[in-house]
Order: C-alpha cells, then sequence, then structure tokens
C-alpha cells in the first residue's frame, strides 16, 4: 500500500469515522475512498488537499511519511498548535461520547479527537468538561456542561463539593460528594434534587474524580420550580425523615 492510501485509511480511523462519514467530508463516493484505502486508485491531489485541511498537515507529510508510524510527532505537533492558541484547551466529553470515555479516559489519541474550547477565568490546571443529563442535579438543567479542575487524590475531596465522578459501573455523574469517617474505602453521592436518593460507591470503582469549577447552561426564563414540584420535594423530605427517625428508635 503507498504512503498516501495508507495515510488516509489510518486519519479516517484515527478520527473514528467510517468511510461514509469520511468520504462525505471529502465530497467524494464511499466506493471511490474504499478504492483509495484498498489501493486500487491513486488519490487526486484535490482531495489529498482536503484531508490535509483537516487535520492540518502539508502534502509532504502526507505523500512521504508514514504516519501511523510517527502518531507521537503528529499528536505532538497538534497539541502545540492548541498551546500556542494560548490558554491550554479544555477537552469536551458529551453526552454521545461517554461510552467511549470510559474506555479512552487514557488514550492520548482519544482524548485528542475531542472537541476544546477555553475559558478566559480558567489558568493553569488540568480542566475536562461533561455534558449532563437529567434533573437530579436541579437547578442545573439537564444539558449543562460542567467544567472540572482533576482530583488526583480522594483524600483532597472535601464534604459536599459538586463533582464529575467517572466510575465503572454508575459511568458518568454529577453529584455531591460525602466522605464517611467510618467506611473511608466508601463515598456517597448525593443529588442536588431531593427527589433523587443518596447511594453509595466503593472507591476502588472510580476512575477520575473532577471538581466542579464552571456551569454552562443555557438561558431559559421558563425553567423554575412550580407548585406540583415543590409539593412533591417536601413530600419526598417527609418520607425521608419519617424513615430516619424510624431507623433511629
Amino acid at each position: 500500500m503507498s504512503v498516501a492510501n495508507q495515510n488516509l485509511k489510518y486519519l479516517r480511523k484515527l478520527r473514528g469515522w467510517t468511510q461514509e462519514e469520511f468520504s462525505r467530508k471529502l465530497r467524494i463516493k464511499r466506493s471511490l475512498l474504499g478504492a483509495y484505502e484498498e489501493e486500487r486508485a491513486e488519490p487526486r491531489i484535490d482531495v489529498l488537499e482536503v484531508v490535509c485541511d483537516i487535520f492540518k498537515l502539508t502534502l509532504d507529510e502526507l505523500l512521504r511519511k508514514d504516519l501511523s508510524e510517527q502518531k507521537g510527532n503528529y499528536l505532538a505537533k497538534r497539541r502545540a498548535m492548541k498551546l500556542a492558541m494560548g490558554r491550554p484547551d479544555i477537552p469536551f466529553v458529551p453526552v454521545k461520547a461517554a461510552a467511549g470515555y470510559l474506555a479512552g479516559y487514557e488514550d492520548p489519541e482519544f482524548l485528542d479527537e475531542l472537541n476544546t474550547f477555553t475559558l478566559p477565568m480558567l489558568t493553569g490546571g488540568n480542566y475536562r468538561a461533561f455534558e449532563i443529563v437529567g434533573d437530579s442535579m436541579l437547578p442545573t438543567p439537564s444539558g449543562s456542561v460542567i467544567v472540572g479542575e482533576k482530583m488526583e487524590k480522594l483524600d483532597d475531596v472535601k464534604n459536599n463539593i459538586p463533582c464529575i465522578v467517572v466510575s465503572r459501573n454508575e459511568g458518568i455523574v454529577y453529584k455531591r460528594i460525602q466522605k464517611s469517617g467510618r467506611q473511608k474505602n466508601k463515598l456517597t453521592l448525593v443529588s442536588d434534587n431531593p427527589v433523587f436518593h443518596p447511594y453509595t460507591i466503593h472507591v476502588d470503582e472510580i476512575l477520575e474524580m473532577w471538581k466542579a469549577q464552571v456551569v454552562i447552561s443555557r438561558t431559559n426564563p421558563q425553567n423554575r420550580w412550580d407548585m406540583s414540584q415543590l409539593a412533591t420535594v417536601v413530600s419526598d423530605l417527609q418520607n425521608q425523615v419519617s424513615t430516619l427517625k424510624k431507623k433511629m428508635n
């Protein structure tokens, strides 16, 4: 296989695109891309120029260098370009990428392909952004983006701090953390919405923890509690108090 044909296939797989998805970006038929990847045809220069624009490469790199053998250099080049823009970029993990994140959270190639953004109020540190869904952390609405700073040690986590918790069994969740003096190997995850009951998780299940620093959400003047919601919350709290009293007695 020629270098250019091999690089097309490598770059497509690096982004996780199907041939159909990549061919649309290149504005060619899927069958033609297949012919390129299988070395049944030589890629046209105009197609290679589009590839260079997408991946920020030169034609010389695409035609002469085996990028699959220079992963470190290629990825390092992209990261250097991002850092040259000023503040370090914040990788964004959307809901649709959550399953892949559990497998690739330590994979530099996976992380490098995530969309990124910067925030003027955050400098230094190791940050990551996660999209959350559901009503468990109301008034933070579903669809909000939580920007968190990496917590390197569980000992640094303080009670009632909201965090993104990445774990093997629960996936990616946004909760407040409660530590127990009796059970140091477990954490209690608490929702801001009292309708959702707290639950415990073993520390060995935790892959990562990100302390919430910024919440990004859409403006919605209609997003407020109504009387039926408040009545439900009050009723649930009363039930929880009754249950606790029975346990104490």
